[in-house]
């Protein structure tokens, strides 16, 4: 008898039986002499790792000095001499040479569809991540980009990655700036925040976006000073109608950008992705790679509250919270606000810098009436399913806390996995209700680094200097997740955890040192505690016998190292259920 004879719902438990008693337990128990001896195939190590630190992140936090794995699960961790009872001729034992091993990290929020798309578009972060420094650069990097893939006339150009907040004297990239490097070609050039686009003449005229053309509430369209012409910048609900006409892949293109997104979360060490806003046309692209064999890490996606009829339609309920070829549907999103570095977050004080238009005494919008937000998420909740809400500013959260109110009526303080995604500028007073409600923050600490001197400008020292308080919430009880919300930032968990650990600026300064958290803290906000968050934490998120082997080996250990040093620990080889993923070159 072997592993693969046992079926796939069972090995968890029977690893961990045989893992703890042993196959003389199983004997003891009146088993025959026989049955012992297939029980001892059972128990049998398909590889050991041992040489170095092995972070299990169990609950006593355990640093074993060796991790056994079969059947794509943990077998045992612990010493080497208990481990090693597990070894046969027929087992692989690798020597990590002082390498450090993690639980594989799970990404509690990112836009995973967005990376299949990247691949056919123009990186323009500004540096160190890419070429947009100021408005030259990024006309340069899409001249560049048209000019090697030889794009023709007529066809789109697309770019992500764009930050306005440092540009150089405000000098922001507008129409004018593409249409006269692109006067036969459609531009749209993303904003960082993922909430809006800069668009060309030919875009605009595209996407239906004219002088006459309406602001929506709760959206943005940037207008030529002097003149109601669209001068490029769309936002928000403006932006929506434009970010669903994304065009779509070719099967031979979802099954390519599937292989190579899931390298790149791999490459960071991930081995369950979230794609955090998806529209049904998305997740019925992302079903046909799975189904099709491409996906190589799992992926849980959390349909818009506006998508859930139609998805339901689709993807019956009874579909939700199991995986299928390592896709799973999460639950429901529910966006409130948009971004506080874009001024379209949504707060109970004036911005200081006014609004993304100009717009006096500004104070960003809700993305719909109250009324509206506590019917979606009562609807939510009678589903069964959890719920990710987008919330960044102050005036925001109360809202989702105004919904939970209304919605969980009848117990309120009763667990529903509810997720407030980003929750940036929670107030102190916010942190006791998620506690009171059991609503779970999942921080974007990053911003400390990427934005933080935008968020000085736009919402005062203090304030920004509170942002993403994790430390706060922990203290008070609640085991938030940590997220990159890539592509608005790049892929990149350690630098993650090292912004999360030490709260520096783009500038070098010092952003809130009292929410400072420690590598601990910080690896569980990416592990066990994201597991959580998927309600999987009983088979992920810690190395512990009976869960999966999703393994990720670092070259150095971020609990020991000195913490200025954790961003630059490389990725050395990632495992997902056993198997390797990703391994560096």
């Amino acid at each position: 008898m072997s592993i693969s004879d046992v079926p796939e719902l069972l090995r968890p438990a029977l690893i961990a039986l045989v893992a703890t008693i042993g196959t003389a337990g199983l004997t003891a128990c009146g088993q025959t002499q026989e049955a012992a001896t297939g029980e001892a195939a059972v128990a049998a190590a398909e590889v050991i790792y041992h040489g170095g630190d092995i972070l299990t992140l169990d609950d006593d936090d355990t640093i074993a000095e060796a991790l056994a794995v079969a059947g794509g699960r943990i077998l045992a961790a612990g010493t080497e001499d208990a481990v090693f009872t597990h070894r046969t001729d027929a087992t692989t034992v690798v020597h990590l040479q002082g390498r450090t091993v993690s639980p594989g990290f799970i990404d509690s929020h990112s836009h995973y569809f967005n990376a299949l798309l990247l691949a056919d578009q123009v990186n323009l972060y500004p540096p160190p991540a890419g070429p947009g420094a100021d408005v030259d650069s990024i006309v340069a990097a899409l001249e560049r980009f048209a000019r090697e893939r030889e794009i023709p006339a007529g066809q789109m150009i697309m770019a992500y990655g764009y930050d306005d907040t440092v540009m150089p004297d405000g000098r922001l990239l507008n129409r004018d700036d593409l249409d006269a490097a692109f006067p036969d070609n459609p531009v749209r050039v993303d904003h960082i925040s993922m909430h809006g686009a800069v668009l060309n003449s030919l875009a605009l005229e595209q996407y239906g976006i004219e002088a006459d053309t309406e602001t929506p509430p709760g959206g943005v369209i940037v207008r030529k000073p002097g003149t109601s012409e669209p001068w490029g910048l769309i936002m928000e609900t403006a932006f929506l109608p434009v970010f669903e006409q994304t065009p779509p892949l070719t099967p031979d293109e979802e099954i390519a950008g599937t292989r190579a997104a899931h390298r790149m979360y791999a490459a960071a060490g991930i081995t369950t992705a979230q794609e955090g806003a998806t529209h049904l046309h998305q997740l019925e692209a992302i079903r046909r790679a799975a189904d099709a064999g491409a996906h190589s890490i799992d992926v849980v996606v959390f349909p818009f509250i506006t998508d859930v009829d139609k998805t339901l339609a689709e993807f019956p309920i009874e579909q939700w919270g199991e995986y299928r070829n390592r896709l799973k549907i999460g639950g429901v999103k529910i966006t409130i606000d948009g971004s506080p570095q874009g001024r379209t977050a949504a707060f109970t004080t004036p911005y200081l810098t006014g609004g993304p238009s100009g717009e006096d005494s500004w104070k960003g919008e809700l993305f719909a009436p109250q009324e509206a937000i506590n019917r979606g998420l009562k609807k939510v909740y009678e589903l069964g399913v959890p719920v990710t809400f987008h919330v960044n500013g102050d005036a925001a959260i109360d809202s989702l806390i105004v919904a939970h109110e209304f919605a969980a009526a009848d117990d309120p303080s009763r667990y529903r996995n509810v997720t407030a995604i980003h929750a940036q500028f929670t107030r102190r007073d916010q942190i006791d209700a998620f506690v009171e409600y059991q609503i779970r923050p999942s921080f974007y600490a990053l911003h400390t680094y990427y934005f933080a001197e935008a968020h000085i400008e736009n919402r005062g020292t203090e304030q920004a200097h509170y942002i993403s308080p994790l430390r706060d919430a922990i203290d008070a009880g609640l085991r938030p997740t940590n997220h990159t919300d890539a592509p608005v930032v790049p892929l990149d968990q350690m630098f993650m955890l090292w912004s999360a650990v030490n709260r520096i600026s783009r500038a070098g300064d010092e952003i809130g040192l009292g929410q400072r958290i420690t590598p601990l803290e910080g690896l569980k906000a990416m592990t066990v505690w994201a597991a959580e968050q998927y309600g999987e934490q009983g088979s992920k998120g810690s190395l512990e016998p009976g869960k999966a082997a999703d393994l990720v080996i670092l070259d150095g250990n971020p609990m020991t190292v000195d913490p200025m040093v954790i961003k630059d620990i490389r990725v050395i080889e990632t495992i997902k259920d056993g198997r390797t993923v990703f391994r560096a070159e």
